[in-house]
């Protein structure tokens, strides 16, 4: 693993406990709520909020993060009947045994340095024929955090939809574009609630990509 990534990452989870609501991302939500449950690929798991809400769906899930301390607050609330192998690994470097039916990276931004665009496209290569890719992201900062922060100056480059898109069939990569269906490409709007507990919109960035089955 690569040591400020994860020296950064476990650090942060293990000095504040849970971080996150523990619900599942509202657009990942939308976007596979209505979808058969197989196989699924977390990427960038965090406390396992998504992994645990598609388990509970029938979903066999791979959940991946950095920081074993995240991993063992989402291990924690698992119950019986949850099908969820949790695996500790850096995605700067990590690539998935298998296919899966789902590959999901939600919010899979950072701080510290993070090769978004090579996780990407490994993910997508992870997507079993007939299969699912949600990457949903940040569109920008939310409304509580200062534009002039320097631990979020990141967020004034974050892609829009159809720039991640474009990236995945860049130069320099297998894929084809014609061999995908976009299922989703957009700006969606939510309320979420700050640290300090007030509420405010936010806008996601959402990307369903569904890969074209073998013929």
């Amino acid at each position: 693993m690569t040591s400020e990534a994860f020296d950064y990452w476990e650090n942060r989870y293990r000095e504040s406990g849970r971080t996150w609501s523990g619900n599942v991302n509202a657009s990942l939500e939308r976007e596979v709520a209505s979808v058969a449950p197989g196989t699924a690929l977390d990427l960038g798991c965090g406390e396992g909020g998504d992994a645990l809400w598609l388990a509970r769906r029938g979903w066999v899930v791979t959940a991946v993060d950095i920081a074993p301390s995240a991993l063992a607050i989402g291990a924690a609330e698992q119950q019986p009947g949850d099908d969820i192998t949790w695996v500790a690994a850096d995605l700067a470097t990590w690539s998935a045994p298998t296919t899966y039916d789902l590959v999901s990276a939600c919010f899979l931004h950072s701080t510290v340095e993070l090769p978004r665009e090579q996780i990407l496209r490994r993910a997508a290569t992870a997507v079993a024929p007939g299969g699912l890719l949600v990457i949903v992201g940040h569109s920008g900062m939310p409304h509580w955090v200062d534009a002039d922060d320097a631990a979020h100056a990141h967020a004034a480059a974050l892609p829009t939809p159809d720039e991640v898109r474009a990236s995945l069939f860049g130069d320099g990569t297998p894929l084809r574009a014609d061999e995908w269906e976009v299922i989703t490409s957009a700006l969606v709007e939510r309320i979420a609630t700050a640290p300090d507990g007030s509420t405010g919109p936010i806008v996601d960035a959402v990307l369903t990509l569904r890969r074209g089955a073998l013929s």
